[in-house]
């Protein structure tokens, strides 16, 4: 991939965020650290990191209510943290959508394999067979082919990262910045028009709609890709 997962830490120990942070950017992880809830759901908008390591005590806003939030916005995987054992803690975390729990103290190796396999299972982009599939377009970011009207396409690296990113977040508005963060990295310097540059290529490609699907412009916003539910 073009740019590398991106982990959110809210911690409000500095020394375990920290640490956490260490292994992470070892693997080649971008890290972001947030030392209570409040400033972790700020972080979370700003940069809609690839995964979140979420602690549940926490002052300002505890993990739970974080959390909550965070599901609200989608599927992001999260990892909660505590430093108690107990299995009501862990069920209410279930509950509320966390993907994995861990009690510290914990090994920063298993958490580390725990966020690999939560990224390969959850976020498309980090996924080596990940295939969208939608009524006339296939998208495979393995291979790099996009099948539309059963005429296969070779697309760009570019192009294909951003079709598959907005196809995998079927029905989600992404401002330009969003998407620049996401596909081009955050030390991105140049026109965020390049997005709308890359969109209009994909649209020459695959059609701007079809009958259930369609790459929709949110004015003074940016794109989303727009599917009919069912």
């Amino acid at each position: 991939m073009s740019k590398p997962a991106t982990i959110l830490i809210i911690e409000d120990d500095p020394a375990i965020g920290e640490l956490i942070a260490f292994y992470a950017e070892k693997i080649g992880y971008q890290v972001h650290i947030a030392l209570n809830g409040k400033a972790g759901l700020d972080q979370f908008y700003e940069h809609l990191p690839d995964l979140v390591i979420l602690d549940i005590l926490l002052p300002e806003m505890d993990g739970w209510d974080v959390c909550r939030e965070i599901r609200r916005f989608g599927k992001t995987p999260i990892i909660m943290l505590t430093g108690k054992g107990e299995s009501r803690e862990k069920l209410k975390g279930f509950d509320l959508g966390t993907d994995d729990y861990l009690a510290k103290p914990f090994d920063p190796n298993e958490l580390m394999a725990r966020i690999k396999a939560l990224l390969r299972r959850a976020n498309p982009l980090f996924d080596d067979a990940a295939i969208v599939t939608l009524p006339l377009l296939t998208i495979d970011l393995q291979h790099y082919t996009v099948t539309c009207n059963t005429q296969e396409m070779v697309f760009p690296p570019k192009e294909m990262e951003l079709l598959y990113f907005l196809a995998s977040h079927a029905n989600h508005v992404f401002t330009r910045q969003q998407v620049l963060d996401q596909l081009w990295g955050f030390d991105f310097t140049g026109d965020p028009r390049t997005v709308d540059v890359h969109i209009k290529r994909i649209r020459e490609k695959i059609g701007d709609s079809s009958p259930n699907w369609r790459i929709k412009t949110i004015r003074g916003v940016g794109y989303k890709f727009e599917v009919e539910r069912t």
